[in-house]
């Protein structure tokens, strides 16, 4: 596991930079993301050519993490999980709560902790010393610094942490690194909109191969498989086609939900609301999240898609759409400064970018009976009417108790659309209540509603 004392150290460029280096030397990569994000994963698949998993020990419970990594690690030379904000932050003040550090005691991974260097000397020991110390049940086992502005300073800070705190220093990345990569209200721009990103990729691959200990470092990752019982009993089957918006606009899917949708014996058809003029012949669709937002313009231009859509929505072809889905679906998008672009209109609402976030964090969905643990992370809000109809019944718990609850999960037609986004394996029920209704549709002539 590669994780930092804190967000911002460098861990997402550390980790980009190990898989592409590992890549290269024709090593196999099997990249992970401690967390619920969706951006990193997409620059890891990028660098490795493999698929990267998200592991969150809040949306998932530990037999299930453990279940995952192995699938999901199988047949890979050596797995990288990327860590999240600082090493023991997570979901409230527990430290076994969502933290890179519970995931890496769950897996029993060896930590490479990046520390920045920058204006540092004894001091880094004493830093270092608090994260070996905090939690003795975890294992770093090796340091890189970031920020280093010289040979010669990095080699006095490797002498003061290999003698104060015995643990090796695999490298360092020098300062100012011309390798930066842009964020925007969500964090990082996502890969598909980085410009020259495979030039970024290889200019760090080959800094690292110069600074930081690769042979070391894989060393250090040589761990026994945990085993555990395929106890996840996946026995249902469904012969569906479920169409899956994917494009610039839409690509927020946990890859465990789109896998396990194929398990389940789905067939999944990629559709660009941007590119494609009209629906193909599907069951279902599946709108994740994105950046409708960002690209408002080209999804507002392509009319005759958006009335096809609206057509058959209304019609009754079931749909089930998560956050930006949802924006997609409402009348219009406004943007920070007023600018209006029109959208699908089938739910009747407008939503409206914001400058602050206007939901963060983990949450608790009561659906039906139906109990999900799922995360939201958005900067817009939908102007609320009493003609809309919520499914979701959602909590927010500190320190075990619940001090916030909304509704949310807008139902019309055989739409279900909100702003959570939600691990299928979080729980299962939950996927096949949806898929069991899907199924009741099929084969429906949707031309004679």
């Amino acid at each position: 596991m590669i994780a930092g004392t804190n967000s911002g150290v460098g861990k997402t460029t550390l980790s980009l930079g190990i898989m592409k280096a590992l890549t290269n030397r024709g090593i196999t990569v099997a990249p992970f993301k401690v967390g619920p994000d969706y951006i990193d994963p997409k620059f890891h698949e990028f660098v490795t050519g493999n698929a990267s998993y998200n592991l969150d020990s809040y949306l998932l419970n530990k037999e299930l993490v453990t279940n995952l990594f192995n699938k999901n690690s199988k047949d890979k030379d050596i797995s990288i999980i990327e860590g999240v904000m600082g090493l023991y932050d997570g979901f409230g003040i527990e430290k076994d709560n969502a933290s890179s550090s519970h995931i890496a005691k769950i897996l029993k991974l060896p930590i490479i902790l990046v520390v920045d260097g920058r204006g540092m000397s004894l001091s880094l020991a004493a830093l270092i010393s608090g994260y070996k110390n905090f939690d003795k049940d975890i294992n770093i086992a090796g340091v890189i610094i970031n920020n280093v502005s010289s040979k010669m300073h990095y080699d006095l800070l490797r002498t003061i942490v290999e003698k104060e705190n015995n643990i090796p220093c695999l490298g360092y990345l020098p300062k100012n690194l011309d390798i930066s990569l842009k964020s925007r209200h969500l964090g990082l721009i996502p890969a598909e909109e980085v410009d020259e990103l495979e030039e970024k990729s290889e200019k760090l691959s080959k800094t690292i191969e110069e600074t930081i200990d690769l042979d070391k470092l894989l060393e250090i990752s040589k761990l026994e498989v945990i085993k555990t019982q395929n106890y996840i009993g996946i026995t249902k089957k469904y012969d569906l086609k479920i169409g899956v918006f994917k494009d610039k606009a839409f690509n927020f899917y946990y890859k465990d939900n789109l896998d396990l949708l194929e398990q389940l014996g789905i067939t999944l058809i990629p559709i660009s609301p941007i590119k494609d003029e009209k629906l193909p012949d599907v069951d279902a669709l599946y709108i994740g999240g994105g950046f409708p937002e960002v690209f408002s313009n080209e999804l507002e231009t392509n009319k005759s898609f958006r009335e096809d859509l609206k057509e058959i929505l209304e019609k009754g072809l079931p749909c089930y759409a998560e956050c930006g889905g949802l924006m997609y679906l409402t009348n219009s998008i406004y943007d920070l400064d007023n600018n209006k672009s029109e959208m699908v209109g089938f739910i009747d609402t407008d939503s409206h970018m914001t400058e602050k976030l206007q939901r963060f964090g983990y949450i608790e969905i009561d659906f039906k009976g139906i109990n999900i643990n799922a995360h939201e992370f958005h900067r817009s809000m939908i102007n609320k009417n009493d003609e809309i109809d919520f499914l979701y019944n959602i909590s927010k718990k500190r320190e075990g108790k619940v001090y916030k609850r909304w509704k949310c999960g807008i139902k019309k037609q055989n739409t279900l659309a909100g702003y959570p986004h939600i691990h299928f394996y979080s729980n299962i029920e939950f996927l096949y209540y949806l898929l069991d209704y899907i199924e009741n549709f099929k084969g429906e002539n949707y031309d004679k509603y």
